[in-house]
């Protein structure tokens, strides 16, 4: 069973950086896309970005520009560096593995804890 945990979270000034890295505890993660998502409190989870094996990348409007997924299969990593945070990033952020590469949460099977980003305007 795929196990993901996400690690890089914290609180920062708007216009701050953060990577959110997220390590998988299977072999065969090159095999699988990967995806992050968000969700701030009182809101309906949202799709970031997502990564496909091939390496192909796609970005939800409201962040594209500004974060860029990535992964490393040598180390079973996926990351998510996000540049000129805003206020409104202020969100959970998880990552999830699946079979198809996706901006839609069903199409993910299994799905990290989470990780706490706050961005400070």
């Amino acid at each position: 069973q795929v196990q993901l945990v996400e690690s890089g979270g914290g609180l920062v000034q708007a216009g701050a950086s953060l990577r959110l890295s997220c390590a998988a505890s299977i072999q065969t993660f090159r095999t699988y896309a990967v995806g992050w998502f968000r969700q701030a409190p009182g809101k309906e989870r949202e799709f970031v970005a997502a990564i496909s094996r091939s390496l192909s990348s796609t970005y939800a409007d409201s962040v594209k520009g500004r974060f860029t997924i990535s992964r490393d299969n040598a180390k079973n990593t996926v990351y998510l560096q996000m540049n000129s945070l805003e206020p409104e990033d202020t969100a959970v952020y998880y990552c999830a593995v699946g079979q198809y590469y996706s901006t839609r949460a069903v199409h993910y099977d299994t799905w990290g804890q989470g990780t706490q980003v706050t961005v400070s305007s």
